[in-house]
């Protein structure tokens, strides 16, 4: 057991010294892809028609006079020290921007996940109970149509039909605009369960529930796949043949066995959609108008906006790979087929 233990450490300070490698590139590359895309911060500051006195005074007071090595190496040491320096638009702190952002998309990505989780395991038990017939097949094309839906289409279409056609949804924002907000941690459901206020639990929900779950049923087919798949392998499985002849009912037989083997796959699929909501939350954010980090990002490349840019990038993969670390981490430590 402690060989196992100390080979798992191993694997794990291995995954850990990845990171600041993994970072490093990304950083650089953001840097660069910035520095050569077209457009002028300073043009997007004080606009096209300021005189080059004022141009050339604001370009020396952030730095963009610098040679490009100077700004790079600048750049590295400001992010070693977790400084993000400060958002050419606002001149807030980057860091601040971005802790106050972060809730709203968290709690969209947290319940955009357990939607995912939901609709994936009714469709998979639903096909697999129903195998061969009619609902089996809709089943089957409901899940083709979550790989198969853009998620700015998927966005629009659910705001057309619940938000227009049949009005029981907001077509956007994370609560009433005249309506304040409980403010205790920045996620608005907790901090209504905190507080102790229903009404804007109710808000909140109310607000939350199409980006939520229409994200999620776009993120389900993964889900309902694995569940199908490796439920239908388990049940075929030696051992569930031996339990059935023993006389154990299938019920416990499903509970018992073939279930939990079947949902160990779920752990590393949930890490790896990390990276397909990440991408999926910018366009979701947009379209809905939610206050999240993602959305932050749209204005902050509409504006040029360099250092605000680079610091949601970098924070963003920081957590990205952080996330993915631990369910690697975790997988090897559940699941004893993985050699390490």
């Amino acid at each position: 057991m402690s060989r196992n233990l100390n080979k798992l450490l191993n694997y794990s300070l291995l995954k850990i010294s990845l990171i600041p490698i993994m970072l490093w590139i990304i950083s650089s590359l953001v840097f660069i892809l910035l520095r050569v895309a077209p457009g002028d911060p300073v043009d997007a500051i004080l606009g096209s028609g300021a005189d080059e006195v004022s141009r050339e005074f604001l370009r020396n007071k952030l730095g963009l006079d610098e040679p490009l090595i100077n700004q790079y190496f600048s750049y590295i040491k400001n992010i070693l020290h977790l400084d993000f320096g400060q958002s050419l638009s606002t001149q807030e702190p980057v860091l601040n921007i971005i802790i106050k952002s972060l809730p709203a998309s968290l709690e969209l990505g947290f319940f955009s996940i357990l939607s995912a989780i939901l609709i994936g395991f009714l469709l998979g038990l639903i096909g697999l109970r129903n195998r061969g017939k009619k609902t089996d097949y809709i089943a089957r094309i409901l899940g083709i149509a979550t790989y198969a839906i853009p998620p700015f289409w998927g966005a629009m279409l659910s705001q057309l039909l619940f938000s227009v056609f049949f009005n029981i949804s907001p077509i956007g924002g994370r609560f009433p605009i005249f309506q304040q907000q409980p403010q205790i941690t920045g996620f608005l459901v907790l901090d209504s369960i905190l507080s102790n206020n229903i009404i804007a639990l109710k808000d909140s929900l109310y607000h939350l529930a199409l980006p939520s779950i229409t994200l999620g049923f776009l993120l389900s087919g993964i889900f309902s796949r694995s569940l199908r798949v490796n439920l239908d392998k388990t049940l075929k499985s030696d051992y569930v043949n031996a339990a059935i002849c023993r006389g154990i009912s299938r019920k416990k037989i499903f509970l018992n066995h073939a279930l939990p083997n079947a949902l160990l796959p779920i752990v590393t699929i949930s890490g790896l959609t990390m990276a397909s909501l990440a991408g999926g939350a910018l366009l979701f954010e947009v379209t809905f108008s939610w206050p999240g980090i993602a959305l932050r990002l749209h204005e902050a490349i509409s504006q040029r906006d360099y250092t605000l840019v680079q610091g949601i990038v970098i924070f963003t993969s920081m957590l990205i790979v952080s996330l993915n670390l631990f369910v690697d981490i975790l997988i090897a430590y559940l699941d004893p087929r993985i050699e390490y």
